[in-house]
């Protein structure tokens, strides 16, 4: 399958991967295209433009900045996120830009890099442009950001509406050689119907039938090594989020930061023989911490987008804390991410984990149900009851609006994942109690998201016109 489970999971920074990741990554890679033709060192401007939820948002979610960061060379995977804001003061400032990190370039931010508040380009609801002049040459290019951190061209989104199996296709091939000389088939999988009748075929579980598809890139230690670097990363936001001592998040709304708080209360001997709910107050603050990671724009892994970020890691804190032994926590860690990731695909395939298309029943929701899969997998389900948590954990977060107040990744957000880490475990351990069978099948749960987000007006698709966005006052 063109789309694998690290594409679900990728390592960027705060606090967007559509706003802020997205932009990055379309400016980079117009940058390198520049390079690739040759014509990076006769670049004299480049103008900018973004459009729908990108305009609207946009500062709120620092595309603007993330677009200065791409076009200076950087990468949001390996950025140090402590670079961002003298970068791009400097460039505000010197009026100049570096180009690439080796073209210095004129650039006015009032007028080469404007948001087009009430202008939408054809393809998706997260559209740029960007325009070089390079001595007689124009060059220009439409990308769409289309969640999760995806980029498409717009020749890529015309070819296939399936965005993501565009993603790095020439690097992934659907056949390729075997240490033992042989092909190596993936099973192919487009619906969760489908998926189920795969692996009662092959003997399999869904991270079994992941795994196998993910050998046409890489080594089962590859993929391992991969996986557990994800986690290491989670974990690490987790510990940042808890240990960081300012007291309020950046962006005007003076929201105050609760997770160093609050873990330092639930570590107080005192507090734990309260007899308070031990194991929903750590995945509280477990999600806590990272969607405040995020908001300040902290490192954070995509699960699968960032304004969802906190609901995976939660519930996998809570099975590492809670459920699995010392000895076997990597290899939960893996069956989780895979099997997780099985679930994100079926989302990116057949509906969206874009909030500025279907609102954020496409992030949350459908973080929520990669979550609850994942757990009951760890716990002993069938790809049935895997199958079952995923449509609980989706079904009870449909028709969710996405309404950021200020246009921030604050309010509701940070709540809103710790809401549905619980849900996700709840989910799976209502699936655990029946045997797989069930009324609503996931396939119809995703099908009833991409129904409702169509239908949803956009106001409240991530652009701060409806919704808490208009009903709070911001300061």
């Amino acid at each position: 399958m063109a789309l694998g489970v690290l594409d679900l999971f990728s390592i960027g920074i705060g606090p967007s991967s559509s706003h802020t990741v997205g932009p990055m990554r379309a400016a980079l890679r117009f940058v390198d295209e520049l390079e690739e033709q040759g014509l990076l060192h006769r670049v004299r401007r480049v103008r900018v433009g973004l459009y729908g939820s990108l305009a609207a948002t946009g500062i709120g979610h620092g595309s603007d900045s993330a677009v200065l960061v791409g076009l200076s060379g950087f990468d949001p995977e390996t950025l140090d996120p402590d670079q961002v804001g003298p970068l791009v003061e400097e460039v505000k400032s010197r009026r100049k830009l570096h180009l690439g990190g080796r073209l210095v370039i004129e650039f006015e931010p009032e007028t080469d890099l404007v948001l087009h508040l009430r202008k939408n380009l054809p393809g998706h609801p997260n559209g740029m442009l960007i325009r070089a002049e390079a001595g007689d040459e124009v060059i220009e290019r439409e990308y769409y950001s289309v969640g999760g951190g995806f980029v498409v061209t717009a020749e890529e989104l015309a070819a296939d509406k399936d965005a993501a199996e565009t993603i790095e296709a020439s690097e992934q091939a659907v056949q390729q050689d075997t240490a033992a000389g042989e092909k190596q088939q993936t099973i192919e999988f487009a619906t969760a119907d489908e998926l189920l009748a795969r692996c009662r075929e092959h003997g399999l579980s869904i991270a079994e039938l992941m795994a196998v598809n993910e050998r046409v890139t890489r080594t089962d230690e590859q993929l391992r090594e991969k996986l557990l670097a994800i986690w290491a990363v989670m974990r690490e936001c987790v510990h940042n989020g808890c240990t960081r001592e300012e007291t309020t998040l950046p962006g005007g709304l003076k929201v105050r930061r609760r997770a160093p708080e609050l873990a330092a209360k639930l570590e107080d001997a005192e507090y734990k023989a309260s007899g308070s709910l031990d194991a929903l107050e750590w995945v509280n603050l477990y999600a806590l911490a990272v969607n405040e990671e995020n908001a300040s724009g902290g490192r954070i892994v995509t699960a699968p987008t960032n304004g969802a970020a906190g609901i995976i890691p939660a519930v996998l804190h809570y099975m590492d804390r809670f459920v699995t032994d010392a000895d076997m926590s990597d290899d939960a860690v893996v069956k989780f991410l895979l099997t997780a990731g099985a679930i994100g695909i079926l989302f990116k395939r057949n509906a969206s984990i874009s909030g500025a298309e279907v609102g954020c029943q496409g992030e949350v929701g459908s973080a929520c149900a990669m979550a609850a899969a994942g757990l009951c997998a760890v716990l002993g389900g069938t790809p049935e009851q895997v199958e079952n948590a995923a449509e609980i954990g989706l079904e009870h977060n449909l028709g969710l609006t996405c309404d950021p107040v200020g246009g921030l990744v604050q309010v509701p957000c940070i709540e809103r994942n710790a809401i549905a880490s619980v849900k996700a475990i709840n989910a799976a351990r209502l699936a655990m109690h029946g045997d797989g069978t069930h009324r609503v099948s996931l396939d119809q749960a995703i099908e009833t998201m991409r129904q409702t987000g169509a239908d949803m007006k956009s106001k409240y698709k991530e652009t701060s016109r409806g919704g808490l966005a208009v009903n709070v006052v911001e300061c």
